[in-house]
Order: C-alpha cells, then structure tokens, then sequence
C-alpha cells in the first residue's frame, strides 16, 4: 500500500507540534499524557505502512519529539524515503 505524500506532510507537522509541546516532566509525571501518546498520534496518519517502516518511524519521531533539533534531518531523510515521489 503506497501512502500519500499528504498524509507524511501531515505526520511531519503532528511531529513538529507534539515536539513543540514536549515537556519530559509531564510525560514521566503524568499518567494522561506519555511519550508513546505522541508518538501514535503522529503515526495515525501513516496506519497503513508496513510494520517495519512503522517501527522506524516510531523510533525517530521519539526522537524528535524529545530532542527535534538533533533529529529532524534524520525523519525527513526517512519520509523522503518512504513517501512517494511527488506527482509533476
């Protein structure tokens, strides 16, 4: 199943706004709100990709949401990837 590049467009700004959101307090602390909800929240739009992919994309948008200054470059290298390559 080939995912649409909107819908990565759409992952990657679910991404950049649980980041700008992220505080490590809240997600040790608090019960209602943990690293992991960010991270299926940005994945819904890609459900359908494959479980290894899904799997990468989980760990780098971990990692982004933590830490997106040391890791953007590394999820857009893997949506770049994995996205389809735009239509002309």
């Amino acid at each position: 199943m080939t995912i649409p590049q909107e819908q990565f467009d759409d992952l990657l700004g679910r991404a950049a706004l649980a980041a700008l959101f992220y505080y490590p307090e809240v997600a040790v602390d608090d019960d209602g709100r943990k690293l992991q909800n960010d991270i299926a929240y940005c994945l819904e739009p890609v459900a359908g990709i494959a479980n290894e992919d899904a799997e990468r994309l989980r760990v780098v948008v971990g990692r982004v949401i933590t830490n997106p200054t040391a890791h953007r470059s590394e999820l857009l290298a893997l949506v770049i990837e994995l996205a389809p390559p735009p239509a002309e």
